[in-house]
């Protein structure tokens, strides 16, 4: 690692990332200011926390000066490369780093890395599972990145022998230039154009995951996915695959076969446990743990210990989470579905009669396909927030001005909510998998989802 000693750091974010990392940096001597956009009242009680640590603080713009004499900014994943501060950065020959990039220069252990615009935290989170039944005589496994608590101000606790297994988003990937050990990217879809402007952009900052490996590391691509398999010819080491269908030739990866999970390489073809074994709904989270036995397997990992982690993940916060029965139908929190292909795996995931709640800000991705799967599978459709007219329109154009199910214009997610316990039924499904962003309301989708939740038993 770097010596941080009397470096002057700028570090841009004041949420979970940019805070851990400030303190890091700190510790590590560094003379520190952190930067947010946010008035300072969002920030009372860490000001004076950071204050003690002598990281200086600047909120509600982000001037110019701040640059001056600096000699790293360090971005955290919310903030925006084209922000004219990170541009002005790079003008004056600045370089820009992430709390990512710093821990991968620290760090001793075997690093597991998971991407994609889809299923990563799904398939990050059974990783983690199946690598706690894993380890053994004083290994630790560690898990984080873009879920759960930032791992920088652990990295002097991460001993050689450890796993660490981390989501890594796009916002991360892109300004780093190293790459895990054993590197899994289950899917690259539209998503984020709104920040990196063009697919070819948004792919690049996503194939970082492969560009710094190894010749002995190991590459994992979901070989159904044509955004993930073009990639394949980046991969400098070993190729696992995963996917539904039997890998053809001499393809090592995971499938399905005869309602089981399947891996085969090379001389080794095994089942790995029954599908039912995989607690989570639909098509979607069964190629997501293909996806964590086909990481697992790469990080040597047993089926034994494949199929106990798995059983171990029976929900995940907003993401298809069962909230509770109200008036005979069932409530689900998909707060985390931001783009219309998230929304469409989720109604792929129901055969009830479905009220859908669709909204929040769009990210400039098409809304045909799911207007399509739509038109087949909801009986009601609710729209709020910002992309409300938008979708509207979507959908208006697809029906022909002719809708074979109610669709009703709310303003926000509470007004939404109440329009849907109006109309359900005994045996409905009632479903939030807005397709859109939770920043026109909120800061974040856990914060949307979280509101969901809590009103939904309060009914």
């Amino acid at each position: 690692m770097r010596n941080f000693r009397g470096m002057r750091v700028l570090v841009l974010g004041g949420a979970r990332q940019g805070v851990a990392l400030a303190r890091f940096l700190a510790e590590k001597n560094a003379l520190v200011t952190l930067n947010d956009n946010r008035s300072a009242e969002n920030f009372s009680d860490l000001v004076i926390e950071l204050g003690a640590l002598g990281i200086q603080t600047f909120f509600g713009s982000h001037p110019l000066t701040l640059l001056d004499e600096c000699d790293l900014v360090c971005i955290s994943g919310g903030v925006p490369l084209d922000l004219p501060i990170v541009q002005e950065a790079q003008k004056r020959g600045i370089p820009l780093s992430n709390d990512s990039q710093i821990l991968f220069e620290g760090l001793k252990a075997k690093a597991i890395g998971i991407t994609g615009s889809a299923g990563k935290t799904t398939t990050t989170t059974m990783v983690g599972e199946i690598a706690k039944k894993s380890v053994r005589d004083g290994q630790k496994a560690w898990i984080g990145g873009n879920i759960g608590v930032p791992l920088i101000p652990y990295l002097a606790e991460i001993g050689p022998r450890d796993v660490v297994i981390l989501e890594l988003s796009s916002f991360q990937l892109e300004l780093m230039t190293i790459s895990p050990a054993v590197a899994t990217i289950t899917n690259i879809t539209p998503n984020h154009l709104d920040r990196h402007g063009t697919m070819q952009a948004y792919t690049a900052a996503k194939a970082h995951i492969l560009d710094y490996q190894h010749p002995s590391d190991t590459a994992i691509l979901n070989r159904e996915d044509a955004g993930a398999w073009d990639l394949r010819n980046k991969v400098r080491g070993k190729l696992i695959t995963f996917g539904l269908q039997e890998p053809k030739g001499d393809l090592a990866g995971t499938f399905l076969r005869e309602n089981s999970l399947w891996i085969k390489d090379g001389v080794l073809e095994q089942e790995i446990c029954p599908n039912h074994s995989v607690r989570l709904r639909g098509t979607h989270n069964l190629l997501n743990a293909l996806a964590a036995c086909a990481t697992a397997h790469a990080a040597g990992f047993s089926k034994e210990a494949m199929q106990a982690g798995i059983e171990e993940v029976h929900g995940i916060s907003h993401r298809l989470e069962f909230i509770r029965q109200w008036h005979g139908a069932d409530w689900y929190n998909d707060s985390i579905a931001t783009t219309p292909e998230r929304t469409l795996a989720a109604i792929r995931s129901f055969h009830e009669p479905l009220v859908l709640l669709l909204g929040g800000r769009d990210k400039h991705l098409p809304w045909m396909d799911l207007a399509a799967e739509i038109h087949q599978r909801a009986d009601h459709i609710i729209l709020f927030g910002e992309a409300a007219s938008l979708i509207y329109s979507a959908l208006d154009s697809y029906e022909k001005h002719n809708f074979p199910y109610t669709l009703e214009r709310t303003g926000t997610l509470p007004e939404a909510i109440q329009a849907a316990a109006k109309i359900v039924q005994e045996g409905d499904v009632v479903l939030l998998s807005p397709g859109g962003t939770s920043y026109d309301a909120f800061k974040d989708f856990e914060e949307r989802g979280e509101l969901f939740r809590k009103l939904v038993e309060e009914l």
